[in-house]
């Protein structure tokens, strides 16, 4: 089920490109390898949000070969941490060459192997979480986030619209799964939850001093 009409898409793809020369190498990458990768209308959000919350950690559940790792390096301080998380030695590796090339590499903490197991070993706290690990493990993802995250912390999350299969009659489990954790973070007075609808949906969770009042 198409979220946007193909002329829009192109539209917002085209509007969302960058002249950064590593970002551009690393979305051709993603497009050439059919890697799915957040793309410049999300990484446009990412770096933003990151900007405007003026954070200084920032740890990623599933992080691939490193794209949307790099917009938040290129939005943090000099002195900001980034945590890459991947179960793929090779995207490691990868990610790695490109922050390298970048001249960013003391920004990012490489953690190879299962995400949330890398952020339960990991100590701290982290202005921002960001989910993008596999879609089934999305409600485990929450109950491992939404205990860890302070008042001012903020959530993001790729993929709740999943293609548009979240508004199908007869959803699957991984759709299901996405649709438990969409709910899970809505009903959690201790967050005022949105989405943006941009890609493929992307959810934004800001975790609050008191209770939500709505």
């Amino acid at each position: 089920m198409p979220i946007f009409h193909e002329p829009v898409k192109k539209y917002l793809y085209e509007l969302g490109q960058v002249e950064h020369p590593i970002l551009r190498e690393m979305q051709a990458y993603g497009e050439a390898k059919g890697f799915p990768i957040v793309n410049c209308e999300v990484g446009r959000v990412l770096y933003q949000m990151t900007v405007a919350s003026k954070a200084r950690k920032v740890f990623e559940l599933g992080s691939g070969f490193g794209y949307s790792t790099m917009w938040f390096a290129l939005a943090l301080p000099p002195s900001g941490i980034v945590h890459h998380t991947d179960g793929d030695p090779r995207n490691t590796e990868l990610a790695r060459k490109y922050f390298k090339k970048a001249g960013l590499l003391n920004k990012v903490r490489f953690h190879t192997g299962d995400a949330l197991e890398s952020l339960n070993q990991t100590p701290g706290n982290f202005d921002i979480y960001y989910c993008d690990i596999d879609k089934d493990g999305y409600p485990d993802a929450y109950r491992a986030i939404a205990e860890r995250a302070k008042p001012g912390n903020l959530v993001i999350t790729d993929n709740l619209l999943w293609s548009g299969r979240v508004a199908e009659s007869n959803p699957g489990r991984t759709t299901k799964a996405i649709l438990e954790y969409t709910r899970l973070f809505w009903k959690d007075k201790r967050f005022a939850s949105s989405m943006l609808p941009i890609r493929d949906g992307v959810g934004v969770h800001l975790r609050l001093k008191t209770n939500r009042r709505f």
